[in-house]
C-alpha cells in the first residue's frame, strides 16, 4: 500500500479522488498526546468518496493546520479493511484511536462511534 504526498486539506476539493478509498489526516506540525505515546495523526477514514469526506471533515472541523494524503496504491486489501487495519494499528502503538485536536480525549481503546470514519 502507498499513500501520495501530504497537502493541506483546505486543497482536498482540488486533490483528493472523489472515488473510493482510506484517507488519513495529521497536524501540520506538532504531535498530539495519546495514553501511550505522542502523534501527528488527527483521524483516519474509508470513504465511497475521499474527496467528498475530506470536504466534510474541513467544514465539520476546519482545515487550518491539519494536511492530507489519501490512498494511491492499494496492495490488494479493500479499503474498507485497509482502514480497519490502520485504526487498529493505531489504537495498538497509542492506546485509542485518533481524535481532533481540540476534542476531548478519547474513550476507551476501540471506541470509534464513527462507523468508518466518516465526521
Amino acid at each position: 500500500m502507498r499513500f501520495g504526498p501530504w497537502y493541506p486539506l483546505g486543497s482536498a476539493r482540488d486533490l483528493a479522488p472523489a472515488a473510493e478509498g482510506v484517507l488519513q489526516l495529521r497536524l501540520a506540525s506538532g504531535l498530539l498526546e495519546y495514553p501511550r505515546g505522542k502523534s501527528a495523526m488527527v483521524h483516519y477514514a474509508h470513504a465511497a468518496d475521499v474527496r467528498a469526506a475530506a470536504v466534510a471533515w474541513a467544514a465539520a472541523y476546519g482545515a487550518e493546520g491539519i494536511v492530507c494524503r489519501h490512498l494511491i496504491e492499494g496492495d490488494g486489501t479493500a479499503p474498507a479493511a485497509l482502514y480497519a487495519r490502520l485504526v487498529d494499528e493505531f489504537i495498538r502503538r497509542f492506546g485509542t484511536a485518533p481524535r481532533r485536536p481540540a476534542s476531548e480525549p478519547p474513550g476507551p481503546a476501540g471506541e470509534l462511534g464513527r462507523g468508518s470514519g466518516a465526521p
